[in-house]
């Protein structure tokens, strides 16, 4: 499987990030040291981490894998889900890596990663199949007891008498039996002591080889579970390796993903063990992404992990957004949080209305929301506005500043 690794993660949005911190961060350490009494912790429910997405190159067009069912990847292409096996011959991956934001997440236990043989580049099963065992020793000594018993009844024959007849009697077919045996006891007793089945012969030649350390095969294991319930997940376990005499700075990408029965608070154990590797390749490092229906779980072996308050994920979202729309002149968006299920149903009479209009400062709050476009008419239902109040927005920009503008929020396909 062909895989290129890109890192996608707006500079600006990184640098920024840096003050972000001093900002929402330093002036909070300070007030505690200088308050009498320390104010209630604010929970961490965010969670910025390094994700990464996989794109798929299917007729010269790159779609982004959705799912993983079974052994195929899922993208929608024109229009179309399309599912793409895995092993149905070659096939070209991108991975981009970038930072990502998310209040889902998942737990990784005893996570471990290593390097491993195939069954038919295993020294130890090779051993187990080439080497005789202890078969040489026992076919010597069947042949000696059987050469012991005819000679001992070619020597009763012998002196028996009644038991020699015309042409040489028992005596002498004993006698011949039992030099017969003697030479295949003889040749057992050779074949027992040479290279051939010989035990340690064999264990020799398999620490050789270990010692090689000719691995083809990549091992993980881990435990996983959620809190909250995943449905559909699925595992991307991206391998970065590189060949053991190839030149150095120079490494590949081995991509695997597998689909996951569902996830709850109970750890579940799971396993991949995937040849297809150089001998002998090594390994720089490798990651494990988890995913829901498409959507990335944050996972406690996440890279750049760093839990966050909400306040704190919404100056987040706003730098990023800032960042990556210089210039621009946009009304408002939505960025945090969503409205209750039956929100429709609670605004009645009047006020029943296919869609809500909320003022938003310059810094992205929810000021007032109204049910005309005019904004002339507030939301009646308090519980309703409580729930808008409660929404964060992008700021309306104009040419790449921020300023107050209107957000319509459609109930019919309530968004956020």
């Amino acid at each position: 499987m062909k895989a290129t690794l890109f890192r996608r993660c707006s500079a600006g949005a990184l640098v920024a990030w840096i003050p972000l911190l001093a900002t929402v961060c330093a002036p909070a350490l300070l007030a505690a040291a200088d308050a009498p009494a320390p104010a209630a912790t604010e929970p961490k429910t965010h969670i910025l981490y390094m994700g990464a997405d996989l794109d798929l190159q299917l007729n010269q067009d790159y779609n982004r894998v959705r799912d993983v069912s079974g052994s195929a990847f899922i993208v929608r292409a024109k229009g179309k889900e399309v599912a793409v096996p895995m092993n149905g011959g070659p096939i070209t991956l991108r991975v981009q890596q970038s930072l990502k934001l998310t209040e889902d997440s998942a737990t990784i236990d005893k996570l471990k990663g290593e390097r491993a043989y195939t069954p038919a580049n295993d020294p130890y099963r090779k051993f187990s199949k080439e080497q005789p065992g202890w078969a040489g020793d026992a076919a010597y000594g069947k042949a000696a007891g059987n050469a012991m018993v005819v000679a001992n009844a070619a020597t009763a024959a012998a002196g028996g008498g009644t038991a020699n007849v015309a042409g040489g009697g028992l005596g002498v077919e004993y006698s011949r039996d039992a030099n017969a045996q003697a030479q295949t006891a003889a040749d057992a007793a050779f074949a027992s002591r040479s290279d051939f089945n010989s035990v340690g012969v064999y264990a020799a030649k398999m620490q050789r080889e270990l010692a090689q350390e000719l691995y083809d095969a990549m091992d993980v294991t881990f435990e996983v579970s959620s809190e909250k319930p995943v449905a559909s997940p699925y595992v991307v376990i991206i391998t970065r390796y590189h060949e053991r005499d190839g030149k150095p700075g120079t490494s590949r990408n081995w991509i695997y993903a597998k689909a996951l029965d569902p996830i709850d608070h109970t750890p579940r154990k799971v396993r991949v063990m995937q040849g297809g590797f150089p001998a002998g390749f090594e390994v720089d490092d490798f990651k494990v992404h988890l995913y829901d229906r498409g959507q990335e779980l944050a996972t406690n072996v996440a890279d750049k992990r760093v839990p966050l308050t909400r306040d704190e994920a919404f100056q987040y979202l706003k730098i990023e957004y800032l960042s990556s729309h210089k210039g621009a002149t946009l009304p408002p968006d939505a960025a945090m949080g969503k409205l209750p299920a039956d929100i429709r149903t609670r605004l009645t009479g009047d006020q029943a209305v296919p869609a809500l209009f909320v003022q938003v400062s310059k810094d992205g709050l929810p000021v007032e929301a109204f049910v005309d476009g005019s904004c002339s008419r507030k939301v009646a239902d308090l519980s309703v506005r409580s729930a808008i109040m409660d929404l964060r927005f992008q700021p309306a920009l104009d040419k790449g500043k921020a300023v107050e503008g209107v957000y319509r929020m459609n109930l019919t396909g309530v968004r956020p």
